[in-house]
């Protein structure tokens, strides 16, 4: 059964354009902070060169050297914070949250019965870097935390909202950026009530200072237009945002990339919370068989 949300437009929690990364790792037993030697050689196996500059049970943190973010008074490595393990009470996990998980639809339930404790990880200083410098460090911040905590459950992403079963995070074979789209950045999908129409955005491309994308449309495979907004986010991603208001992109027929179907794209602020800049993309009034 289908469930109706009401969205609250005075509502401004949510990531915020150049936010943290924040990853919270779920756990069904208590879990120790890994020895510190570990965590180094992990972290530099996965990140370069790095170094820790604290370390207790209650929180780990670690410079990447080789990832340098500049401000007007200096430049500074970008920081990797590790939490110690505390208690998961699956609090701010609503049903509208949840109703967007789509690549742990099973098990999302059991997972926020089940796992009692949490680690939390973040990014510091990390806004200053390039977008896809930084969709690369969290990419690979991520396969440390993954190799250091073993016994984690599940994965929820802060900035986006997904979740993922673990072991769906540690067998990905997935290279480059496309990590960072993968697993930073969600595609959500929405009907509109009294009407026939659908809204398909994205959550997460702010993050890197990027615009996330909005789809309005009736009359086609939300699928097709799921996996377009997929793709051409990572295009964004790959090339830094060359589109431009008015500009188009090929569109998608028949679930097939199209150039003889073009989509207008513009700019505009999001419909859905939290607030950001969007790609709009107009899809030639907003269905496929208008073209």
């Amino acid at each position: 059964m289908s469930k109706i949300f009401q969205q609250n437009l005075d509502d401004k929690k949510g990531s915020q354009p150049g936010g943290p990364y924040l990853i919270q790792m779920l756990f069904k037993e208590p879990v120790s902070m890994p020895d510190k030697d570990k965590m180094i050689a992990v972290m530099e196996k996965h990140i370069g060169s790095a170094e820790c500059f604290c370390y207790d049970k209650k929180m780990a943190g670690f410079a990447a050297l080789d990832h340098i973010a500049e401000f007007q008074d200096g430049k500074f490595p970008v920081q990797l914070m590790v939490m110690g393990c505390n208690k998961f009470k699956g609090k701010g996990f609503d049903a509208f949250l949840m109703s967007q998980m789509w690549d742990c639809q099973e098990d999302r339930e059991r997972i926020f019965k089940e796992c009692k404790y949490q680690v939390v990880a973040t990014d510091m200083l990390a806004a200053a870097l390039p977008n896809l410098e930084r969709a690369n460090l969290d990419a690979d911040f991520l396969g440390a935390l993954a190799e250091l905590y073993p016994t984690c459950e599940a994965f929820y992403f802060q900035n986006c909202g997904k979740l993922f079963l673990a072991e769906d995070v540690r067998s990905h074979q997935i290279e480059g950026a496309d990590r960072f789209i993968r697993f930073g950045v969600n595609v959500r999908f929405f009907t509109i009530q009294g009407t026939e129409d659908m809204l398909i955005d994205t959550v997460g491309m702010s993050t890197l200072f990027l615009p996330d994308l909005q789809y309005h449309f009736h009359g086609m495979d939300p699928n097709w237009v799921v996996n377009h907004a997929y793709n051409f986010a990572s295009y964004i991603l790959a090339n830094d945002c060359p589109i431009e208001s008015g500009e188009t992109v090929d569109g998608v027929e028949n679930g097939v990339m199209s150039r003889t179907l073009q989509w207008k794209c513009q700019y505009e602020d999001a419909l859905i919370q939290p607030p950001r800049e969007v790609i709009d993309i107009n899809m030639g009034e907003y269905s496929s068989g208008n073209r």
